[in-house]
């Protein structure tokens, strides 16, 4: 089957613009840029375009424009792709994924500058972008037909594996809602220290916030345990599988990098690049997560 080379390129746009609607969302979040427009959306300050440009407005305005126009490729990029792959199963299902959870992460920060909402709804804000950037992703690799060059068309998976991915993706969920609430109650620096709150006392939290904190890197300790079982698990019965052998490997590699900076944000107070990396990893590791969703749903079982 052809794809046309423009058709490629408009995927790999819409993908790298989902990572930009993401990382900006969270430089918003870390530099407290929220309220740069005001109470004002679609425009800013009472203006289509802010005459009076502060840092904080910069970081905002810049984020809904580029959430514009990343949206006009995505909903081009689910038009085209519809019609040029609509024989492949899954091309119309992420294709509408794609675009209801990007505009629904755009309603929701619209609501959030018009009026407000509580700390709990808005750690949604980036699980929500972080579905939509998941089905782009796999978009683009079905466009980019990987699946073809891995053949996976021949792939099976036991019963042990599908339940721990299924189960481990559902988890990841959870872990990154866990950490959008650590930002969003700025219960970051609540835990000075790491791994424990206070390395000279071993106790419990004794607030919301230390809870907050100490409940998420108990999850990001848990998801880390859960992959490097899954990965042993792989390497000693699927090597001759690339795609699983590989993609599992991958995945254990982005969740150690995954803790290694989220420890790294608190020793280094909240440096903003270590924290922008942080989300990274965290977007690309539920992107291949949803890719071995994929393969489970296209595979037969393995006895």
């Amino acid at each position: 089957m052809h794809i046309h080379k423009s058709l490629k390129w408009l995927a790999v746009a819409s993908t790298v613009g989902m990572l930009l609607i993401l990382l900006g969302g969270a430089l918003v979040t870390k530099t407290d840029s929220g309220m740069g427009c005001g109470r004002h959306w679609p425009g800013c300050n009472g203006q289509l375009i802010p005459d009076e440009i502060t840092t904080e407005v910069l970081i905002e305005f810049s984020h809904r424009l580029v959430t514009g126009a990343v949206g006009i490729l995505i909903v081009a990029l689910a038009v085209w792709a519809w019609r040029a792959l609509g024989n492949v199963r899954e091309t119309k299902f992420l294709s509408l994924m794609a675009i209801f959870f990007l505009f629904l992460q755009a309603l929701i920060g619209a609501a959030q500058v018009k009026w407000g909402q509580g700390d709990f709804i808005l750690a949604l804000h980036f699980g929500i972008s972080l579905i939509s950037f998941a089905a782009v992703l796999l978009l683009t690799l079905l466009i980019f037909e990987v699946d073809r060059k891995f053949d996976t068309d021949k792939i099976r998976i036991g019963k042990t594996l599908k339940f721990h991915t299924i189960g481990v993706t559902l988890y990841s969920y959870i872990v990154v809602y866990t950490g959008a609430l650590v930002r969003h109650t700025e219960a970051s620096l609540v835990c000075k220290d790491w791994p424990l709150c206070r390395n000279d006392e071993f106790t419990l939290p004794t607030n919301l916030y230390e809870w907050v904190q100490m409940g998420h890197r108990a999850a990001a300790g848990l998801i880390i345990i859960w992959i490097l079982i899954i990965a042993i698990h792989v390497i000693k019965n699927y090597k001759d599988q690339r795609a699983l052998y590989w993609g599992w490997i991958i995945a254990l590699i982005l969740v150690l990098l995954q803790g290694s900076t989220g420890m790294l944000v608190v020793l280094t107070k909240l440096n903003l690049y270590i924290a922008l990396l942080h989300s990274l990893i965290v977007s690309l590791l539920f992107g291949l997560l949803c890719y071995m969703i994929l393969l489970l749903s296209r595979s037969r079982i393995k006895k």
